[in-house]
């Protein structure tokens, strides 16, 4: 079983076809940054299109059965998710209202303070604010998955010891790996796998050590260590893959409507794009490389087997409907 616990693409037919010889199963797809909960809604009639115009590719996928359907039938089920609260705009029961839409997971901030907890590039950490610990409550009670990938050390560790259920960090690797803002240290990790939560480790090139120039050894061997110091049942992959992007894109990921200069985020002025993917991780395709990179660095085939969509389904299974 195949399962990437995050993908932003510039979605086509090619894609969804891409996925299925990948032989991807499962996909958490991201379908709002910055858009209010109108515009979210707009995206969600997009993919209802999709889902119409490539069916013998597509599914949507509301529960971890929806995989087992999709994996009989050949095809790839589309899990949404939310990169930024802005969804719920300033009112807590939007979140069972995007619960009811399809919605599956929503990280508490994209980089910045939000309404609900401090992102990664601010200078000061503040914590779950008082509304994060009621959105929290409330995500918990319907089932929508709390997601610190952007959210700055002290609201990913509060978020994963007040949450009731685990949470996840769906696209990021260690700190200490590669010491890019976004990437977690030891104990945002242990955090959210002593909870019960996911790491999913991320292919984009500004998360990688030697970014583009990163080797399919390098990273396996990353996961490797992390799975022996954290404990492989909680590890996943979350590609992070944006691709056939312009790069006008990543410039609104970055600057939405918040700013009116130029945001470069993990980039810089002199690459202010999409960084290239390094070589062995292009697109869907490449999943079967992963796993041979994770045999030759010695883990088994169960670990494998665990990391490459058997955790992220347990996980799905656990956590996308009302708490019981």
């Amino acid at each position: 079983m195949r399962i990437d616990g995050l993908q932003y693409a510039n979605w086509s037919e090619k894609i969804f076809r891409q996925m299925r010889i990948g032989s991807v199963d499962a996909v958490h797809v991201t379908i709002a940054y910055h858009e209010m909960f109108r515009e979210t809604v707009l995206n969600f009639e997009q993919w209802n299109r999709w889902f119409e115009q490539y069916d013998d590719l597509i599914i949507k996928g509301l529960t971890a059965a929806d995989i087992d359907r999709a994996k009989a039938t050949g095809r790839t089920a589309i899990f949404f998710g939310f990169q930024n609260p802005s969804p719920i705009e300033d009112d807590i029961g939007l979140v069972e209202i995007n619960h009811t839409l399809g919605a599956r997971f929503m990280q508490l901030t994209y980089n910045n303070q939000s309404l609900l907890a401090t992102g990664c590039y601010e200078a000061e950490d503040m914590g779950l604010t008082r509304m994060g610990r009621e959105v929290v409550r409330e995500m918990n009670r319907v089932g929508l998955v709390v997601d610190m990938s952007h959210s700055a050390d002290r609201s990913t560790i509060e978020a994963a010891d007040f949450s009731d259920r685990p949470i996840a960090i769906t696209h990021a690797n260690p700190h200490e790996w590669c010491p890019a803002l976004r990437n977690k240290k030891d104990d945002v990790i242990r955090a959210v796998t002593q909870n019960g939560g996911m790491l999913g480790f991320s292919l984009y090139p500004h998360h990688l050590k030697d970014k583009t120039d990163c080797t399919l050894t390098s990273f396996c061997e990353m996961v490797a260590r992390t799975a022996d110091k954290f404990g492989v049942d909680h590890l996943g992959i979350g590609s992070d893959l944006c691709q056939d992007h312009p790069d006008s894109v990543v410039e609104w990921m970055r600057t939405g409507r918040w700013t009116k200069t130029i945001d470069y985020g993990e980039g810089s002025a002199a690459a202010p794009g999409f960084p290239d993917m390094p070589d062995w991780f292009q697109d869907n395709r490449d999943f079967p490389n992963i796993e041979t990179g994770l045999r030759a660095v010695g883990m088994s085939d169960d670990e494998v087997g665990k990391i490459m969509g058997g955790n992220w389904y347990r996980f799905f299974a656990a956590n996308f409907g009302p708490a019981t």
